[in-house]
């Protein structure tokens, strides 16, 4: 990532860790946000899994050199219909753009981001890159064997990635 940063800013050692410092920040926030859209209501646990998909996501792109979903964790949450919360057709999306961590469920969320991006959370999801709400059936979930179900989200780790 330095030598991106570097080649991206053409700064100095000292304003690549300016820039890398910042773009941990985007990363924790972005992050706290898709984990605040997609899952404030499913508690701290629930959350924690989203987080683990979106780990999950990222590490597979990095073996693969690249993947479809995004190769980071802005890339990996922002990629259009993946993390609804996203999609600007979305009820949540205008919420997701106020809220700050004087909400209790998004202060959560910011804590559970700083340790992802920190490596200090487990993957509590056995690998799962994809889950879906209880109460639906996407079509790529048909035939597919879920890892675990947390809350109202069930959580799979798709046999062709």
């Amino acid at each position: 990532m330095k030598k991106f940063i570097k080649l991206l800013t053409g700064k100095s050692s000292g304003e690549e860790k300016d820039a890398s410092a910042f773009y941990n920040d985007l990363a924790v926030d972005v992050l706290a946000r898709t984990l605040w859209g997609e899952g404030r209501g499913e508690g701290p646990q629930g959350m924690e899994a989203i987080a683990g998909v979106v780990l999950n996501r990222v590490n597979i792109a990095a073996k693969k050199g690249g993947y479809w979903w995004g190769n980071d964790i802005i890339s990996v949450c922002q990629k259009p219909y993946q993390f609804s919360c996203w999609n600007r057709s979305d009820p949540n999306y205008k919420a997701l753009q106020a809220v700050t961590d004087k909400d209790i469920h998004f202060a959560t969320a910011l804590r559970i981001a700083r340790r992802a991006l920190a490596g200090a959370l487990d993957d509590i999801t056995a690998g799962a890159t994809h889950y879906h709400a209880s109460n639906i059936l996407p079509d790529w979930a048909i035939g597919q064997e879920p890892t675990i179900t947390i809350g109202h989200h069930i959580f799979y780790k798709l046999k062709e990635v």
